[in-house]
């Protein structure tokens, strides 16, 4: 298996672990805690895709200059 994807198996397991964890600390259902920790990845899924299209815009309208000496 490839790192890269191996990485991010990883990852994602973390994630979720940590988001139902939480989730049912603080509402004590499984069944909510459940639903938060598969929804939200989703969610922030298309977060990031919007995240990067703004920083792809914002580095696009920039043009490099060198710092001015100080």
């Amino acid at each position: 298996m490839p790192t890269d994807l191996l990485k991010t198996l990883t990852y994602l397991t973390i994630h979720l672990t940590v988001g139902f964890s939480v989730a049912y600390l603080m509402t004590g259902s499984a069944e909510i805690a459940g639903g938060i920790a598969l929804v939200e990845p989703c969610v922030n899924a298309i977060a990031f895709f919007f995240h990067e299209k703004a920083w792809k815009g914002f580095l696009s309208g920039r043009s490099i200059e060198p710092a001015a000496a100080t």
